[in-house]
């Protein structure tokens, strides 16, 4: 198969509109070829006149580790263009960044869930290109968590830099699909375009991310596929004081505490809703930060492992998985800390739970924290939204 990268190097047709155009490219460390080629250097060499590059959050050389690192500009060294940072002094493009080019090509590797800032990113960039009639192109990448729907959609007023817009948490849309829905929801005008991706089967093997394609990190805590399939659930526990992984080598793939039991928690997630836990595998371990929270003490943890034989991409549901943790560790220990304070400047919000910043609304939390609160509770909100997600998407996809 081939990514819209590939495709556009393949095929002079393709390129021909951006001959004498001034073209800017968006891109990170998964921005590559099939070869392994950067995009940046693949276009140059193709002989596409590139005038600007922009990074998105972790920058355009992903060398920012922790979360909320802001990147700086900087002038490409190689080829003496500027790179602009869309997670640092601002979020959006300004106008000066926007008078670099005449086409935007974005080539941003996504993982498929609300959250993930690449998508916002993407909103923001086709919102000033219609203010400043700029065209842009998705170069189509993978969605490698696939096609299933899963979570509430966030509710009026909780929009955020992680939180786009309506979308359900794991939303099923490729990047070029996403770029759609944006300028209908928002009704944009933009000259836009998605080179298609050839051959990619959502549910074929890998359910979203091709066997024959490596992994790159498209973030520096993005490191596998199955911390892709896991990620809706666990980028939760960046609300919680719980560790998320972050300061070991298995990030956002597991959860867990220095004063938890994390044997007894898996136990009490398979009492309370055992049909939530179908197509992946828990497994309770043991880790020691060497930074972020809990850092340099032994934590009892969750593994969630969505591979293997236990693997089920149809019957895994991450956000449900990471739901019934919280749920687990508020009834074995109900006066546990887990959410993080109002201190805790989320995305640059303020006054607001940061759990409740990355669900779109309190619904969750709320859950989690009423004793009295069933699984089919949390279902009875999350069911609508996913089949309206689901109506709202059906007539975007690209790809069957």
């Amino acid at each position: 198969m081939k990514f819209g990268i590939d495709r556009l190097l393949a095929d002079p047709l393709l390129r021909q509109p951006l001959e004498g155009k001034r073209v800017a490219l968006l891109a990170h460390p998964a921005s590559v070829t099939a070869d392994l080629v950067h995009s940046l250097d693949a276009l140059v060499a193709a002989g596409v006149n590139v005038t600007a590059v922009f990074g998105p959050q972790h920058g355009v050389r992903g060398d920012l580790q922790d979360n909320m690192m802001e990147s700086p500009d900087f002038t490409d060294p190689v080829y003496g263009v500027p790179c602009f940072s869309l997670y640092g002094e601002v979020r959006r493009p300004t106008g000066q960044s926007m008078h670099s080019f005449d086409v935007l090509l974005v080539d941003l590797q996504d993982l498929g869930c609300r959250i993930y800032t690449y998508v916002t990113t993407l909103l923001y960039v086709l919102e000033a290109a219609a203010k400043h009639r700029k065209a842009v192109w998705v170069l189509d990448r993978p969605n490698p968590a696939g096609r299933p729907v899963e979570g509430t959609l966030l509710r009026e007023g909780w929009e955020s830099f992680v939180g786009a817009g309506p979308m359900a948490m794991r939303h099923g849309l490729t990047m070029g699909e996403m770029g759609r829905w944006f300028i209908r929801h928002f009704d944009l005008e933009v000259d836009y375009r998605v080179i298609e991706m050839e051959g990619w089967e959502p549910q074929g093997a890998g359910f979203g991310w091709p066997a024959d394609r490596v992994w790159i990190n498209p973030s520096p805590n993005a490191a596998n596929l199955n911390m892709a399939r896991a990620y809706a659930g666990t980028v939760m526990v960046e609300g919680a004081t719980l560790s998320e992984g972050r300061g070991t080598t298995r990030p956002l793939e597991l959860f867990g505490a220095p004063d938890i039991d994390a044997r007894a928690v898996i136990a009490e997630m398979q009492r309370i809703a055992p049909e939530w836990l179908a197509g992946c595998k828990l497994r309770d371990l043991w880790f020691e930060p060497t930074f972020h929270k809990h850092v340099g003490r032994l934590n009892s943890g969750v593994h969630i492992h969505a591979e293997g034989p236990w693997y089920d991409h149809n019957a895994f549901r991450p956000w449900r998985v990471q739901a019934l943790g919280f749920k687990a560790i508020r009834s074995l220990y109900p006066d546990y800390p887990i959410w993080r304070g109002l201190d805790f400047k989320y995305e640059y919000t303020d006054d607001v739970l940061a759990i409740d910043v990355i669900n779109g609304s309190p619904l969750l939390r709320e859950w989690v924290d009423d004793a009295g609160a069933a699984p089919g509770d949390l279902d009875a909100l999350a069911l609508p939204d996913e089949a309206a997600w689901r109506d709202e998407i059906s007539q975007l996809l690209l790809y069957s």
